[in-house]
């Protein structure tokens, strides 16, 4: 029975991604990984000289997620999806962040040209903050939450049409924290076409600027944290995994400098989970050391209208726009699927 269960476990595939994280990793999976036609090298090659040449008008991209205007805004997806469902909505917000493969090919410029992120457990999530609210929404694009923030644009009073932010987030719960991945737009400046290490210093330059996204208050029931980037250096990935983290680590991003930032999965982001760096990297297994934050209960009792942000994170929200019909109990329990598959498997 055993061996019939591995027989019928190689020979099907859930996913026509490459490596995706949400199957066994490859090279320490227990059956043989469907070959695809390029090597994982090669596609990064690829996007790479890709990127170069796209024309998408990311900055009214930008403008359309903060102002959630979608008329006239079509894509060949949407075209084709029209044509075979007539009455389907698409869902405008969903596949709007950069997603990863397993590190299987270590690339030869590892050192030089990549740079690692240590990602804690969590919920990814688009944030969107605009015109007075901040608002986050699942990798399939449903809006799990609503609430103010100190990021520009994400509260009410002092900001202008101009000020909005988008980020790509980690949320914890236990911590009421969005750990920040990743910034493409920030103030109305989109840099989806900026290349990664930018980005990065972009976004941690920014976040210093609005010390209030660190600090719990009416006005920023959650925390919006950067998360530190490493070189791939042996040496330096050893001493980042030896400190210890105010969260439970999940696993290991590996960014290439040169990306823009894409939708989709890329093999120009890699994931690994800790235990995997021997096999793959050929790194000691690291101890993580975990030193929990500070009791948040004070936070807890300080703001109480954080008790009305727990439903809203549900998507029941009590008030609606007028004419808006309330989501049927059906894609909530969609909803609710996808967001518990999200923590594990869509980094």
């Amino acid at each position: 029975m055993e061996e019939l269960t591995s027989a019928l476990a190689g020979s099907f595939s859930v996913s026509n991604i490459p490596n995706n994280p949400a199957a066994p990793h490859p090279r320490l999976a227990l059956y043989k990984a469907k070959s695809h036609d390029l090597a994982q090298s090669d596609r990064r090659r690829h996007m790479l000289e890709r990127q170069k040449k796209r024309r998408q008008d990311l900055a009214n991209l930008a403008r359309r997620l903060a102002d959630n205007d979608w008329e006239n805004w079509s894509t060949e997806e949407d075209e084709e999806e029209e044509m075979e469902y007539t009455k389907k909505k698409p869902k405008q917000y969903a596949n709007q962040l950069m997603l990863s493969e397993w590190l299987v090919d270590v690339p030869g410029d590892l050192e030089e040209e990549w740079l690692m992120v240590v990602c804690p457990v969590g919920r990814r999530n688009l944030i969107v903050a605009a015109k007075g609210t901040t608002k986050a929404y699942t990798r399939g694009g449903f809006c799990v939450n609503c609430f103010p923030s100190a990021l520009p644009g994400g509260r009410k009073g002092g900001y202008s049409s101009k000020e909005y932010t988008i980020l790509d987030t980690i949320f914890c719960e236990a911590t009421r924290t969005f750990y920040v991945l990743d910034v493409m737009c920030w103030k109305g400046h989109p840099v989806y076409d900026s290349e990664t290490d930018f980005r990065f210093f972009w976004l941690h330059a920014k976040l210093q600027e609005e010390p209030g996204v660190a600090e719990h208050s009416k006005t920023n029931p959650y925390l919006f944290v950067g998360l530190m980037n490493t070189p791939c250096q042996r040496l330096s990935i050893q001493q980042r995994l030896a400190e210890t983290f105010p969260y439970e680590v999940d696993g290991l991003l590996f960014y290439h400098k040169r990306t823009h930032y894409t939708f989709g999965n890329t093999p120009l982001v890699g994931w690994l989970k800790p235990h995997m760096l021997p096999d793959i990297l050929g790194i000691p297994a690291p101890t993580i050391t975990v030193v929990p934050p500070a009791d948040t209960s004070v936070m807890d009792t300080t703001h109480g209208d954080l008790g009305d942000m727990d439903a809203m994170e549900t998507g029941n929200t009590s008030k609606k726009k007028k004419g808006r019909r309330t989501r049927k109990k059906g894609g909530l329990e969609k909803m609710e699927a996808e967001d518990s598959t999200e923590a594990v498997a869509d980094m």
